[in-house]
């Protein structure tokens, strides 16, 4: 059997408030309910809703797993946005964080702080946001990331390069037939830079398994049983690596605890490894492999890696796993555009308020709710998003824009 490295993505956005025209340029708080009295906070309600049901019970569900198993390991990314969300709204969420940073056996990931598109237009901005994000894991769990996925795991050469040039052993994205051309997702690979940057790839039929399809009666494979998922994990040979990345709302919210997800999970793990040689691993854990260099056992040898040379950025959402959820239409591309063009402006303001608001607006979910696909990729969108359309997310967020300008002046 192979090894299995699961990653958990933990992100909550600050959604728009519903302000109108005539609020730009009088003060008015673009995010719905922050830093407002006598406003119901749209993003506090919607917190706490998916804490209850996801955050605090996976998370309490995780440290009962790696006290109980001491060769259980995975890793998590969790936004900056995330964060201070905990911090505000479910605090009570930070002394499990703590616990399961000291345990060891959970390696936090980096990535950008406002969960933005930054690394796809300006690779200054997006360097500033990665040390944001890894200063503020250190300043609340005391981690330090050494290993790095980008938003919604988007990826190309130029990325990698960057990310790279910050000194991380490795990164995270999603494993694309039209660059795989037939080869596994299952192995390392390296990325096409300076000095080879290790790459993993997700696995996606087995994570969408879960994280998609586990509930859905109409699957020829539901309901789906420990056992089955572990024969379909067991096909993969001992020296390959079965990446298992998802949302980490999986358990709870986009699956509810009523179809049996929570102890799905706990008995996964504990039949997994009731086989002493199967085993759990981080990705640095795969990056950085400790080894005996002299008989050349366990290290990671670059030279016999492909490389994954991706030209045109990919990401882990929508069919064709590209970037189109965030921009391929007007609304997403004039205002990505318009608010990247703005940077120079804002940061030479040395105003951190309106800083801190041009960064909170570059958070990916902006763009994602502007999406005006349909079919299978188009419901999804409409799932995620709190607005009823695509078009009152590009009203809500063009007023955000258009305040920001006049505070520019």
């Amino acid at each position: 059997m192979p090894k299995v490295c699961f990653y958990f993505q933990l992100h909550q956005p600050y959604r728009l408030a519903d302000i109108s025209v005539f609020d730009v340029g009088t003060g008015t708080d673009y995010f719905s309910g922050v830093g407002k009295k006598n406003q119901a906070d749209d993003n506090k309600e919607i917190f706490l809703k998916v804490a209850e049901k996801s955050y605090r019970p996976m998370l309490t569900l995780l440290l009962k797993l790696v006290k109980k198993h001491s060769d259980f390991y995975f890793s998590m990314s969790l936004s900056g946005v995330f964060l201070e969300q905990v911090e505000a709204y479910a605090p009570d969420l930070i002394p499990i964080l703590k616990k399961l940073a000291k345990s060891r056996q959970v390696e936090f990931l980096a990535e950008t702080y406002y969960h933005s598109l930054a690394a796809l237009y300006s690779p200054t901005e997006f360097k500033k946001q990665v040390q944001q994000h890894s200063d503020i894991l250190f300043n609340l769990l005391g981690a330090r990331p050494s290993a790095f996925r980008n938003t919604e795991l988007i990826f190309n050469n130029d990325i990698a390069q960057l990310v790279e040039e910050l000194g991380y052993a490795g990164m995270l994205t999603e494993g694309v037939d039209r660059y795989l051309w037939g080869r596994k997702r299952t192995v390392p690979y390296i990325a096409k830079t300076k000095y080879q940057l290790p790459v993993l790839l997700k696995h996606a039929q087995l994570s969408d398994d879960v994280a998609f399809r586990f509930s859905e009666k109409s699957w020829p494979a539901w309901p789906l049983t420990v056992k089955q998922y572990l024969e379909w994990i067991e096909v993969y040979p001992e020296e390959e690596i079965v990446n298992l990345f998802m949302d980490f709302e999986t358990f709870g919210e986009h699956q509810w605890a009523d179809t049996g997800i929570f102890t799905f999970f706990e008995a996964f793990v504990a039949a997994f490894l009731q086989k002493k040689w199967n085993r759990f691993v981080t990705p640095t854990q795969i990056f950085t492999p400790v080894c005996d260099r002299k008989i050349k056992k366990n290290c990671l040898d670059k030279s016999k890696l492909d490389t994954y040379d991706v030209v045109e950025p990919i990401s882990w959402a929508d069919v064709d796993r590209d970037i189109t959820a965030w921009r391929d239409n007007p609304y997403q591309i004039d205002t990505l555009e318009i608010m990247y063009d703005m940077e120079s402006r804002v940061l030479l303001s040395n105003d951190a308020e309106l800083v801190n608001d041009w960064r909170r607006l570059q958070t990916s979910d902006h763009f994602y709710y502007m999406c005006t696909k349909w079919a299978a990729d188009g419901d999804v969108h409409a799932y995620f998003s709190p607005y009823s359309d695509p078009h009152e997310a590009y009203r809500r967020f063009t007023i955000a824009l258009a305040d920001l300008q006049e505070r520019l002046l």
